[in-house]
């Protein structure tokens, strides 16, 4: 099996208020020239073979900011250099009310078998705060289409401690969301990133985030009801039927390679994480040229293979198995995180259960904490490793 491979396209018809993914408002003419360009790009990478990877992922901006002839051409290029029918999972991002059937005619057409929606929320003047150009009645129609065409394997992305928003207000969002009854879920915390609007609101003094225990106690709510709507908790921020845990996210947390392509891309290729240019421009004006668009490139040191693999791993339910990390690096983690380890289970943080380790719901909270535990020391990584 190949490498996963991820795609991105930039374009939006609209820029939400706290996204700082690279994006770019959609052009026509543009949108065409980068899409040329994203097909030269892979052939840069693959050549006239046809690669066979276990995923692939649409990802965006929003790929469905793309017309129909667009998308097919997109479609049509992935088709070239990809083995689509081996493919498990092919998944697109789609905003909810921004395409037509024949957008939906064209992704089954051509091999896509999951949907990610970016739903957000589901309030109306929620919605509009985040300046996102659908509404709820739009994802009930969204989904009912989906279905129609026979993609039923539908992920619904949800945000939560929003400005001003209740525990109450969550609870709504959750209730209405699980009444779809879809087999994958994504929740994610609110942060406020640089160079958006939100953060700019944020310096001023106009944007306020629910308070950190109401934050928690959103994301305790959230998964009791996942758990009860039988939807297994399988990484910090997704939820899943059994069997349709995301493929290619998977290919992340369990610290595997990928390709990467579009602007603003990052890939990990031969022990190498690349970081393509950001500006469409400037991705387009590489390929013009039939140059790779990349910004920069960094080599994976062991130490950094090794602490990646515990953050990573970490983040799925399942954690990190000491016969696994083994097998990789010739080291059992019981011994090179010793210390850690009884540190973080002592706090409650943490479970050992003697083959791996694992987040408590406690740890949860506080992730960042536990994977920074796992940065190793220099004089520890060179007696461990012999460097």
């Amino acid at each position: 099996m190949d490498r996963s491979v991820y795609i991105h396209i930039p374009f939006c018809h609209e820029i939400c208020h706290y996204c700082d993914f690279a994006k770019i408002y959609y052009n026509r003419e543009l949108a065409d020239a980068y899409l040329k360009n994203l097909r030269k790009e892979m052939q840069l990478y693959l050549g006239d073979q046809k690669i066979s990877p276990r995923s692939v992922y649409l990802g965006g901006g929003t790929p469905t900011s793309l017309n129909e002839q667009q998308l097919e051409y997109l479609l049509r290029t992935i088709n070239e250099f990809i083995q689509v029918e081996q493919v498990e999972e092919f998944t697109i991002e789609a905003n909810p009310g921004e395409f037509e059937e024949g957008h939906v005619r064209v992704m089954k057409e051509y091999g896509i078998n999951r949907v990610s929606l970016g739903v957000q929320v589901l309030d109306d003047d929620f919605l509009k705060l985040l300046n996102r150009n659908h509404t709820v009645e739009d994802v009930t129609n969204t989904v009912q289409v989906l279905k129609k065409y026979g993609l039923n394997n539908i992920s619904m992305d949800f945000i939560y401690a929003l400005p001003d928003q209740s525990i109450e207000h969550f609870k709504q969002t959750l209730d209405l969301a699980l009444a779809f009854d879809l087999p994958h879920y994504s929740a994610y915390a609110l942060q406020i990133e640089p160079r958006t609007i939100f953060h700019m609101r944020h310096q001023q003094g106009k944007l306020n985030k629910p308070p950190e225990e109401d934050e928690a106690e959103m994301l305790s709510m959230l998964m009791e009801m996942m758990d009860q709507a039988g939807k297994k908790h399988y990484e910090i921020s997704n939820y899943a039927v059994p069997g349709y845990e995301s493929k290619h996210n998977l290919t992340y947390w369990n610290n595997e390679e990928y390709y990467a392509f579009g602007a603003g891309a990052h890939g990990y290729l031969n022990e190498e994480r690349y970081v393509n240019l950001r500006p469409v421009n400037h991705y387009n004006d590489a390929l013009e040229h039939w140059n790779k668009p990349v910004l920069h490139r960094d080599s994976i040191t062991l130490k950094e293979k090794v602490e990646e693999e515990m953050f990573l791993g970490l983040r799925r339910a399942e954690g990190v198995s000491d016969q696994e990390f083994k097998a990789k690096y010739n080291v059992s983690l019981f011994e090179l995180y010793n210390s850690e380890i009884e540190s973080l289970v002592e706090k409650g943080w943490l479970i050992n259960d003697g083959t791996r380790i694992y987040l408590t719901d406690k740890g949860l909270m506080f992730g960042n904490d536990v994977f920074a535990s796992f940065l190793l020391e220099e004089d520890t990584y060179k007696k461990v490793f012999n460097n």
